[in-house]
């Protein structure tokens, strides 16, 4: 009678692992890639939806951050956990990782909202700015520093240099 083989050869054993290998060594970088773009995608994001607020404060005559009937009151605007911690004037929770606003004197001005990572955000882009920037005309653009990177910076918001 024969024997029939039961279980794997050696050999394909060494074989599956040196593929799992092979794929671990691709994918990871690239997860790891993902997660960053994504990270300073957010930042990105965070930081913008203050846009409507210096909007809604222009449209009020409102140039200075704070809580009382005549400054702009930024309460609203929520910190972030991968923003780096820096009291926002007119904050809730100062320290927060709040993104940093500068409002306009007047209307025809230019303003400017700033994103710093830190905090739970990779070591590759700690210490980034994403930098929203309102011209005199009321159009925003969006710039990452050269900290970001290419690599990193998302397509409508391209880091400095690129």
């Amino acid at each position: 009678m024969k024997n029939a083989q039961k279980g794997f050869t050696l050999i394909e054993l060494m074989i599956v692992v040196a593929i799992i290998a092979i794929l671990a060594a691709i994918a990871i970088p690239q997860y790891q890639t993902y997660v960053i773009r994504s990270q300073v995608a957010r930042a990105m994001s965070e930081a913008g939806d203050a846009k409507v607020l210096v909007e809604d404060c222009i449209n009020n005559g409102k140039t200075a951050l704070g809580q009382t009937a005549t400054t702009c009151d930024s309460s609203s605007i929520t910190g972030s956990d991968i923003l780096q911690d820096g009291a926002q004037t007119g904050a809730s929770a100062p320290n927060q990782g709040y993104p940093q606003i500068t409002l306009p004197a007047a209307a025809g001005d230019s303003g400017s909202i700033v994103a710093t990572l830190g905090n739970n955000a990779s070591t590759k882009v700690k210490g980034g700015k994403i930098t929203w920037t309102r011209d005199q005309n009321g159009t925003w653009s969006c710039a990452a520093d050269g900290t970001i990177g290419a690599k990193y910076a998302p397509a409508s918001c391209p880091a400095a240099g690129t």
